[in-house]
């Protein structure tokens, strides 16, 4: 799969149930995750991307860029521009904020080198937007060993964000950051990764990852909401979200592909994920793959997930000051959620340019179905007959679409 399109792909999921703030750090994660190949440098290449993201009242849309270069026989450079042009809120910035556009801009470049059967990769990303910004340096090394059927890969990763609020200047009608709200966070990430080619048709790849973030870790939009019968109608009263300053997961995976004897490819794969906040992640997938009519390639793919609630998530606390520490963000609450992807991809060579020795056109599409178990509709509190903890449960359904050309040269 494409670098690009990979990361995309989870980027997009992550931002529809997460929000942007967790989606920029899995961005970082993804760039770190799928190093080059040890022993052989990445391909000379090009990608250019549109993507569009749709769904929960969000919707996520821009284009984004990778070029790679080798130089000599050992260094491979890399730099990638991703831009995010946001629209809306999300359901539970809507209960205590308005909707909003913005535009996020993301720069990142890396350098690998190659000795002997060992890759070196070392890169920095930097993201910016008006009430965000988090930088990332990231380094890894691969090691091809046993006749080059095992690579074994270690990775670390260092980010500092800075969180801000934007309000409205009541001068001008504008937003800017607020001048009383500036926050910090700081996360490591370590990773080590294992590839062990089985026989001539199998490839099983196993994963495991350990993940610490500090400082402020909560969405300064989000708020959470109490039992209070004094608020005729809605019966609930809105407070500011208190998390713990230390978060720490860990998470391990394990994916088996299969060549099948007619050119074609079945993929499957497990990831259990924990933390100290009491969430525990299973996601299960199935991809397939199938070349047909000589230049196309398509596949498919179904990915479940499900989760448990983080232990001071609640929907509709009883009082004000319930607990030490509280929250109603989405992303901590139980869901399970499913994605149905189709996709292909078309090779074909480009005319009078000797310079460019292949291209592809990929087309994918994400169809993104979450199912939340107590995370419920508080728009509707004080309509229809509904009261506070008696809404409808939320449910979010998104399409993911990108589209992108890459050339080899």
């Amino acid at each position: 799969m494409q670098l690009i399109e990979s990361v995309m792909r989870v980027r997009a999921a992550f931002a529809a149930r997460c929000g942007q703030g967790g989606a920029k750090a899995l961005v970082a994660l993804c760039l770190i995750g799928a190093p080059a190949l040890a022993g052989v440098l990445p391909e000379d290449r090009a990608d250019v991307l549109v993507h569009r993201y749709q769904g929960g009242g969000m919707t996520i849309s821009g284009p984004s860029v990778l070029v790679r270069k080798k130089v000599g026989d050992n260094f491979s450079l890399s730099a990638n521009y991703y831009e995010d042009m946001i629209s809306s809120a999300s359901i539970d910035v809507k209960l205590s904020a308005s909707p909003y556009k913005e535009n996020r801009k993301q720069e990142g470049f890396s350098v690998d080198y190659l000795h002997g059967k060992s890759t070196y990769t070392a890169g920095y990303i930097h993201s910016k937007e008006p009430d965000y910004t988090s930088n990332t340096a990231y380094y890894s090394i691969s090691q091809d060993m046993f006749g080059d059927l095992t690579t074994v890969t270690m990775s670390y990763r260092r980010g500092w964000d800075n969180v801000f609020r934007d309000i409205k200047n009541p001068a001008t009608g504008r937003l800017a950051n607020d001048p009383t709200f500036h926050q910090q966070a700081d996360h490591r990430g370590y990773s080590l990764a294992l590839s062990q080619i089985l026989t001539r048709n199998a490839i099983l790849n196993l994963n495991y990852e350990a993940l610490t973030d500090q400082g402020y870790l909560a969405n300064p939009y989000r708020k959470i909401r109490y039992f209070d019968p004094a608020v005729t109608g809605k019966d609930f009263t809105l407070a500011d979200q208190i998390y713990p300053g230390t978060r720490t997961s860990n998470a391990a995976s394990a994916a088996f592909k299969y060549f099948l004897p007619y050119r074609a490819a079945v993929t499957g794969q497990y990831r259990y994920f924990r933390d100290t906040w009491g969430i525990v992640g299973h996601t299960a997938e199935l991809d397939y793959t199938q070349p047909a009519f000589g230049h196309w390639i398509f596949d498919g793919s179904i990915r479940f997930y499900r989760q448990n609630a983080a232990t001071f998530y609640s929907d509709l606390f009883p009082r004000a000051n319930y607990s030490n520490f509280m929250a109603r963000d989405r992303e901590l609450a139980a869901f399970h959620s499913l994605t149905l992807g189709i996709g292909a991809s078309y090779e074909f060579h480009v005319p009078r340019a000797p310079w460019i020795n292949k291209s592809s056109l990929n087309f994918h599409y994400d169809q993104l179905m979450i199912n939340y178990s107590d995370f419920r509709n508080a728009l509707f509190a004080g309509q229809d007959g509904f009261s506070a903890g008696n809404e409808p449960l939320y449910r979010l359904n998104a399409g993911i679409l990108q589209a992108f050309v890459s050339i080899w040269f």
